[in-house]
């Protein structure tokens, strides 16, 4: 049985009731579980605000010590960005969400007597392009399996 709703001049309010608790991206932020790159979203030409889940940051972004000299953040993060960038422009990413692959410099430990050996991993990420708080759009790059 469909139900039929007339919701025309109606707020949020008057149609789902008070909001009982609300979580911004702006609280997400403060608190570490987003992480706001939109300073290096903007050099690449990524237009909204952008941020990481603390995930693939931690993962990803944070450079491994047996790579400490031969990788930076900064650099991890750019290909982060620029691999999602190109995605958009190239159509692999259309609509409000997508997935991108970007390759790393991984490492894999040995046992303390050999050196570790570095290998490539390529990684798939998913982008959502949804409202910021204000409304506005805004991006957060995740694993792929998350919401």
């Amino acid at each position: 049985m469909e139900v039929e709703m007339d919701t025309e001049g109606k707020t949020m309010q008057d149609v789902f009731g008070e909001v009982i608790s609300r979580y911004t991206r702006a609280q997400a932020i403060e608190d570490g579980v987003l992480i706001d790159v939109t300073a290096t979203a903007k050099e690449i030409g990524i237009k909204y605000p952008a941020a990481l889940t603390t995930a693939v940051y931690d993962e990803y972004v944070v450079v491994p010590k047996a790579l400490k000299g031969m990788q930076d953040e900064a650099g991890r993060l750019f290909d982060i960005l620029w691999m999602y960038a190109w995605a958009v422009r190239i159509g692999e990413i259309s609509g409000d969400q997508g997935l991108f692959s970007v390759s790393f410099l991984m490492y894999e430990p040995k046992s303390i007597s050999e050196q570790t050996r570095t290998r490539q991993e390529t990684i798939t990420l998913k982008a959502v392009c949804g409202p910021n708080d204000d409304g506005s759009p805004c991006i957060t790059l995740m694993k792929p399996d998350k919401d």
